[in-house]
């Protein structure tokens, strides 16, 4: 499968790292305005075309695949432009703007004929992968109450995110859409669908637009609640705070489950004292090898691998948009002070 990547930014590293590691994958062009981070990206791959225009770029390598890595004012206009030109999009989160946006360009990727996947892999990290399989082999018992502290301490100082991502400073809307999307879809991969949300948000650094702390609940029709308590100003106990990006607790009838920020895992069974090492993960960057988990996972199922098919089936585009529709109410929900009914 040839694949093209538009975007040579700071996360495409983690992509054109990924991809390599796939048999079966040519990366075959990657298209950028900026050519000096075109070549900076690709120093080590002498085989990839680099671009400048993205059409002449499709025109010429004819990709299977073409992988948006670039920021979400770019997604609508690229999507509109390359939708009906090549079988399969797949696009970084967040997938646009506003939710009006994501679902223009789902509507036109459908109507052009063309697979259109977001980038959603925080779902495919492996301790969350670990969690998931606890649950359906019944160890935890009935899910009841799931916690996750999100401390990357990256946030501090006039200077945060400037050195990765700087337009993260300029987002009116940060924490929510940027961050916590990626907790609704993993909260929903493993405790099924939201019935409602309780939000309150803020703004802790004054050198960044957006709000960058909160505490969002979530609750769902199983009768689970998730709390996801962030501050993208602290930190957490861990050597390098943005590998797991802090700690999760995860409760069920029969047993708890915990996460450290040493990425390793601990369990304790109800009416126990103490709980026991479960297991350990390797630091892997980025969060535990999970872009190339997703990508794996991705090419097994436009191959016609049925549990790879369902593995990926939420970040298809019309399914994505119900993170969207969460996301949406999360911001309605701090805005007016009140639950909100998804």
């Amino acid at each position: 499968m040839k694949v093209c990547l538009v975007g040579a930014g700071y996360y495409a590293q983690f992509h054109l790292k990924a991809w390599a590691r796939i048999p079966g994958i040519e990366v075959v062009g990657i298209a950028d305005l900026n050519a000096r981070r075109a070549r900076g990206a690709v120093a080590d791959c002498p085989d990839v075309k680099m671009f400048r225009d993205t059409e002449v770029m499709v025109r010429e390598c004819r990709p299977d695949l073409v992988d948006i890595i670039t920021p979400e004012a770019t997604h609508g206009r690229l999507v509109g432009l390359l939708a009906g030109k090549v079988r399969t999009l797949m696009c970084q989160k967040p997938m646009a703007p506003t939710l009006q946006a994501a679902r223009a360009m789902a509507d036109a990727a459908r109507h052009a004929g063309t697979e259109l996947l977001i980038h959603e892999n925080f779902r495919f990290q492996p301790w969350f992968r670990e969690a998931r399989r606890l649950l359906e082999d019944g160890e935890l018992g009935l899910p009841q109450q799931l916690s996750f502290r999100f401390r990357p301490g990256d946030g501090r100082g006039p200077d945060a995110y400037l050195q990765r991502q700087p337009y993260f400073r300029t987002m009116d809307k940060f924490l929510v859409h940027e961050t916590a999307v990626h907790y609704t879809d993993t909260f929903r991969y493993l405790l099924g669908e939201v019935s409602a949300v309780t939000a309150r948000l803020r703004r802790v650094n004054p050198a960044i637009a957006g709000e960058d702390a909160g505490i969002v609940i979530y609750e769902f029709t199983s009768g689970a609640v998730a709390i996801l308590d962030a501050n993208r100003d602290l930190d957490h106990d861990a050597t390098e705070p943005r590998y797991t990006h802090g700690g999760m607790l995860l409760e069920g009838g029969l047993a708890t489950w915990r996460l450290d920020g040493a990425a390793r895992t601990w369990l304790r069974r109800r009416g126990e004292a103490s709980e026991t090492q479960h297991s350990s993960f390797g630091r892997i960057v980025p969060n535990g090898d999970c872009v190339f988990h997703y990508l794996t996972a991705m090419v097994k199922a436009l191959g016609g691998d049925a549990s790879s098919i369902a593995d990926i089936a939420a970040s298809r585009a019309s399914a994505y948009l119900q993170n969207l529709e969460i996301e949406q109410a999360i911001y309605q929900s701090a805005a007016e002070g009140r639950t909100v009914a998804l």
